[in-house]
């Protein structure tokens, strides 16, 4: 399980009980830089280092993330595709760097000058464009089976995102709700999580 930005492992803590009782072994983590865990940054490619070496560790079937952590796991599973996933959920997860990258420019006020010398620093630093950086493109050529949530009204991680994703990842479902926000811990949430990793 892969919490999202500024968030940690109790988030999940309504899911795990659910889960749990249903006969799953849960294995969920901090962030660097979040809840227990150390560090001060994070960032999409972290993030999967830290998911591949618990991957390697723990052989899951199924791996759930919400928010940036759904990002995470379409991104790693892209570079490092596993034969044992058999089932991926995402919940309220952005797709677009490039979207991400223009509510930080609105947001801080930034110039058009600030945004390209940010685009060339990410080029530099991990070897990709901006507009590279998609989970429409992770999903492409992905085959396993996916769930994905999320809200029309979500505020932090806009809706579409998830349509597109689905377009392009021939496995998947798309639940749609609306007025439930970007959190997505309903109960009725997690037993469609539940429902579904059961099928």
């Amino acid at each position: 399980m892969v919490h999202g930005w500024e968030s940690n492992t109790f988030r999940w803590r309504n899911l795990i009980a659910k889960l749990t009782s249903a006969g799953y072994h849960v294995v969920a983590f901090d962030a660097p830089g979040h809840g227990y865990s150390s560090g001060e940054k994070l960032h999409v490619p972290l993030y999967a280092d830290c998911l591949q070496r618990l991957i390697r560790t723990y052989r899951p079937s199924h791996i759930i993330g919400h928010s940036v952590g759904g990002m995470t796991l379409l991104y790693n599973h892209s570079i490092h595709p596993d034969p044992d996933i058999k089932k991926i959920v995402t919940i309220g997860s952005p797709s677009e760097f490039h979207e991400i990258l223009s509510h930080f420019k609105h947001l801080l006020g930034l110039n058009d000058r600030v945004v390209y010398a940010l685009g060339d620093y990410v080029y530099d630093r991990f070897g990709f464009k901006v507009h590279e950086f998609s989970s429409t493109h992770f999903v492409a050529n992905n085959t396993v089976r996916g769930l994905l949530l999320h809200d029309e009204e979500d505020r932090l991680a806009p809706f579409h995102a998830s349509e597109q994703v689905h377009a392009h990842w021939k496995g998947s479902q798309l639940i749609r709700t609306k007025g439930l926000g970007h959190s997505l811990h309903q109960e009725h949430i997690n037993e469609k999580i539940v429902a579904f990793l059961d099928s």
